[in-house]
């Protein structure tokens, strides 16, 4: 009987590995795969250490020729923003809107702008009036309006007076909107407390329902503001903190086309 029949080693013992044939290549020896332990987390840092090599405009930037800049800031201002568009800003839209509260408080948030009058140097943007920007601007009717965009180091600030357009206009804006847009603009009682997310979801819900049955709905509350600037800057950075900051000062009335020019130290 052949040694290698079954049987004749027993359950412990180990078979000999069968001689490879003339010219044959060993089989490659496959190791267990080893147990991954989890990488230990790293020690929370301060804000100092986070930031520490990671200068701010350490990257290549346009320039900015004062010198060939327009009279007035609104066209400057719309070449800069298709500029944002062209190089793949992301929301090159959003700005930041501030305001003053009753106690003289200064807030700020992040808006979507809406439009722009070039010519008139307006800045239009949509909110609800009885939101605490709508009654800040109802009480004092002067904003300050800022847009950044990172991948050119570019930023644009603006200061001037608020109005309120037309319902006519709010409501053909508000038939702009995205459906998302418009449910939560109906269901309102924006900065109110809240006491779980599923009670926004189901009044998101009513308020679908509500513009299905009634798509021209606006509602009552919905305003578009212009911001009338009196003092555009616009700032250039540079890698080197030569940075180039143009301030546009409006010379007369809101319904004035006329601007001065002052270029500004960093």
């Amino acid at each position: 009987m052949a040694a290698d029949e079954e049987g004749l080693t027993g359950p412990d013992e180990a078979r000999p590995a069968p001689e490879p044939e003339a010219g044959a290549r060993p089989e490659p020896t496959v190791e267990p795969p080893r147990e991954r332990r989890p990488e230990p987390r790293p020690e929370p840092r301060s804000v100092p250490e986070l930031l520490l090599g990671r200068p701010p405009m350490a990257r290549p930037l346009p320039s900015f020729d004062q010198d060939a800049a327009p009279a007035a800031p609104g066209p400057l201002f719309v070449d800069w923003l298709a500029t944002a568009l062209d190089a793949g800003v992301l929301d090159p839209q959003a700005f930041t809107l501030s305001t003053v509260d009753a106690d003289g408080m200064p807030d700020a948030r992040v808006l979507v702008l809406r439009d722009v009058d070039a010519a008139g140097t307006g800045w239009n943007f949509s909110a609800a009036a009885d939101s605490p920007k709508g009654r800040q601007l109802a009480d004092h009717p002067a904003a300050a309006l800022t847009v950044y965009w990172p991948q050119l180091g570019r930023q644009v600030r603006v200061r001037g007076t608020v109005e309120r357009a037309a319902d006519l206009v709010a409501a053909a804006e508000f038939a702009t909107r995205s459906p998302a847009a418009r449910a939560s603009s109906l269901v309102g009682r924006q900065s109110e407390p809240l006491a779980e997310l599923t009670e926004y979801d189901e009044a998101v819900a009513v308020a679908r329902r509500r513009l299905e049955a009634h798509p021209d709905v606006v509602p009552p509350g919905h305003a578009v503001y212009t911001l009338w600037a009196h003092e555009v800057e616009f700032w250039q950075g540079d890698s080197e903190r030569r940075h180039v900051r143009l301030r546009y000062t409006r010379t007369g009335p809101v319904s004035s086309p006329d601007w001065s020019r002052t270029l500004l130290w960093p």
